[in-house]
């Protein structure tokens, strides 16, 4: 009895062990993938059977999005959420899915049933932002030389804009000099670096995501330009004196111009002596052309000519 006891015992322990092995499985796996790529999730199977059933679900809910069954392919309704972006295998019943969004994100359940035995598999879909490559800008407020002599630094930061999920680091080489990181929020990062303008070291600016990066680097000749050397106070305001002068002088030379043109205006109007004359005596003296013609009657027989005379009288 004791002996039966155990063979069921052991029995049990062994279907269960079997059960265990071959029956349910359900396993997770993560997969990133960059927004605008395509990624497949592979189900393992070299090829579909007639009978066996594969079965693609999305999110929490198990939204079905994709079945093969009898060598039938279904996408029900995924058309809504993927529009044509979503493609079956007929032979392994992967599911592949095209120019993947952020919004694509999520948990996608596989269902194997077959006469081989039924199988699950999960997998985790990250979908990363394409990365924007890092702007280092010059954040110096102001250019003295005197404050530059005195061990003042160039300011510079790097920016990215709009951004999740991601850190942004500076690195002086290889080395690691500072970042900082964001999580789910879509927000700008700025990290800030000060170096020696003299500095010839390599330094650039990096951010990244669990699957990718960009990187920026740093030209300190031509973000941090040496500041021109400054004029003495004596010599701006000896400029500002002599440009006021110039100015002065300019206005002068036009006020002269102005007056000697209006000067020669009222010389040009002003009346004769005869002229006043003539309108006190209210007489009007009449000038006419005088022309001389050879009078042929009045020349003598010896070929001279006669002058004759007339009065001009005064109307």
């Amino acid at each position: 009895m004791r002996i039966i006891m155990n063979k069921t015992t052991f029995l049990c322990l062994f279907l269960l062990v079997i059960d265990g092995v071959f029956g349910d499985t359900d396993e997770v796996k993560s997969v990133s993938v960059t927004e605008g790529d395509s990624v497949t999730l592979n189900t393992d199977v070299t090829k579909v059977q007639r009978d066996d059933q594969i079965l693609w679900k999305f999110g929490p809910q198990g939204t079905r999005i994709a079945e093969i069954y009898k060598h039938i392919i279904d996408m029900f309704e995924s058309n809504e959420t993927f529009g044509d972006r979503l493609q079956l295998d007929s032979f392994t019943g992967s599911l592949t899915i095209r120019n993947i969004r952020t919004t694509d994100s999520g948990l996608y359940k596989l269902q194997i049933n077959s006469k081989r035995g039924n199988s699950d598999k999960t997998f985790k879909v990250t979908v990363y932002d394409r990365l924007p490559v890092p702007v280092i800008t010059n954040n110096s407020l102001n250019c003295s030389s005197s404050e530059r002599s005195s061990g003042s630094k160039c300011s510079l930061v790097c920016s990215v804009m709009n951004v999740s999920n991601v850190s942004l680091s500076w690195y002086k080489g290889n080395s690691l000099l500072s970042r900082i990181s964001v999580s789910d929020l879509s927000i700008s990062l700025s990290l800030p670096l000060e170096v020696e303008y003299q500095d010839r070291n390599t330094y650039s600016c990096v951010i990244n995501n669990p699957i990718s990066n960009q990187t920026k680097h740093l030209d300190i000749s031509q973000l941090c330009q040496t500041c021109p050397a400054s004029l003495s106070p004596w010599i701006v305001a000896a400029l500002i004196f002599a440009v006021v002068l110039a100015v002065l002088a300019v206005v002068m030379y036009c006020l002269y111009r102005k007056y000697r043109r209006s000067s020669s205006k009222a010389n040009y109007f002003e009346p004769s002596a005869h002229t006043a004359e003539t309108v006190q005596t209210n007489e009007e003296v009449t000038y006419s052309e005088t022309t001389f013609v050879p009078n042929v009657q009045n020349k003598k027989p010896n070929g001279t000519e006669e002058t004759v005379y007339s009065t001009v009288n005064r109307h």
